[in-house]
């Protein structure tokens, strides 16, 4: 039979592989890139300066470190002595190759819920890309959270095999967002609480978690720290460029952008925004926040000085160079983890096709000490009807720690 190579563009990214033994393959192979796409693989297995999906990128959890292993092909170093069966189950159970059971810091939580064939296809991707020998030491977690076999209890606490079940009222496209969002996207596992074992708490889903350093934010339909005040037409536009009117990509989003929802089609992009747009926002307190007057006072001084020039006097920003303050959901968080980091070290816009220009927050690490940033955070929360809480200096220094080498 013949043999052939073939290239694929996905999004910006054009990539040869091959050969293929026919057409249904070289299709299965490229439904299978996709697949990587949405699942962002690229965000934990590609490290920077490394060869792609070679592993070594280490993740912090609260337990703590974790490094994301090599899935190129490679026999000795990689998963190339994987079956197809090994694959499967890690996907769908958290088990792999030899009965090894992972860590939910790969999300089988969530992957369980993809359905064979986008697995199949995954694998059969997989077994296409570049080999590379690249020893990594996955499991970095001290005693006793090292002996993998306590995956067993949390598992069973934690954990159902489950497969996604389309809601037959509604429609195909909000089926699609859901799946997406709930299955390879993996969105619940940045956006959703954790209990102190570190599962996702059901009853918060998609409300904001902490997450290295940073915080997820709400993405539930919440008007005040949620999407609210998003379109469905601002969500795509965030999605596929890391900027909206509303908020530029930053942190762990940045990344996921660039090398995943940046990728996707228009019609997944879109599919996603109709379903996290429907998702019931949670009320929570909708009492407004009662500033201290002195402390709104000296927050506004720092913030004539310092931020002004670039969001706007009342906080109007700059459209999508520089995001309003007033009304901004990530301002109205209830945690102010990622104002503080952002405020201290700096931040710039993620870079991507469609929105090429990357715009830049200095640090005021330098400039502004803790309660100086706990003040002009403070006066911005509360703010142009953002009616947040005020912010405390020892949660800066908290940050500013964490900042430190």
């Amino acid at each position: 039979m013949k043999k052939f190579v073939f290239t694929m563009v996905i999004g910006a990214t054009a990539l040869t592989v091959g050969p293929a033994m026919s057409a249904d393959q070289a299709d299965q192979i490229m439904r299978g890139q996709y697949q990587a796409v949405l699942g962002d693989c690229a965000g934990c297995h590609n490290q920077p300066g490394g060869k792609p999906l070679a592993g070594g990128l280490p993740l912090e959890t609260p337990f703590g470190t974790l490094v994301a292993p090599n899935i190129t092909p490679d026999r000795t170093t990689g998963i190339g002595n994987w079956t197809e069966t090994d694959f499967h189950n890690a996907m769908k159970t958290g088990i792999g190759h030899n009965g090894v059971r992972l860590y939910p810091a790969m999300p089988y939580p969530a992957y369980t819920r993809m359905n064979d064939r986008d697995i199949s296809d995954l694998w059969a991707y997989l077994t296409t890309v570049e080999p590379v020998s690249n020893k990594v030491e996955a499991n970095r977690l001290p005693f006793p959270l090292n002996i993998r076999l306590a995956m067993l209890g949390w598992n069973a606490l934690n954990f159902t095999e489950e497969a996604f079940k389309p809601d037959p009222a509604k429609s195909a496209e909000w089926n699609r967002g859901a799946y997406i969002v709930q299955g390879p996207g993996h969105c619940g596992t940045c956006h959703t609480p954790k209990s102190f074992l570190g599962a996702d708490k059901d009853s918060g889903f998609l409300q904001g978690a902490s997450l290295q350093g940073w915080f997820a934010p709400d993405i539930t339909g919440n008007a005040q720290s949620g999407l609210g005040k998003w379109s469905e037409g601002d969500l795509v536009r965030y999605l596929k460029t890391g900027v909206n009117a509303h908020s530029i990509a930053s942190g762990p989003m940045a990344e996921a952008v660039e090398n995943s929802t940046s990728k996707m089609t228009d019609p997944d992009l879109k599919a996603v925004a109709v379903y996290l747009k429907s998702l019931s926002p949670d009320p929570g307190n909708t009492q407004p926040a009662k500033p201290d007057e002195a402390r709104m006072a000296t927050g506004e001084a720092i913030y004539r000085d310092n931020c002004s020039a670039c969001h706007g006097g009342d906080g109007d920003g700059a459209g999508e160079l520089f995001p309003a303050l007033a009304g901004n959901s990530i301002v109205a968080q209830g945690n102010t983890e990622t104002l503080a980091r952002v405020v201290l070290a700096g931040s710039q816009a993620v870079h991507t096709t469609h929105a090429p220009t990357t715009p830049a927050m200095p640090s005021l690490a330098w400039r502004l000490k803790d309660q100086e940033i706990a003040d002009v955070l403070t006066y911005v929360r509360g703010s142009w009807g953002n009616n947040a809480p005020a912010v405390s200096s020892g949660d800066v220094a908290a940050v500013r720690k964490q900042l430190l080498p």
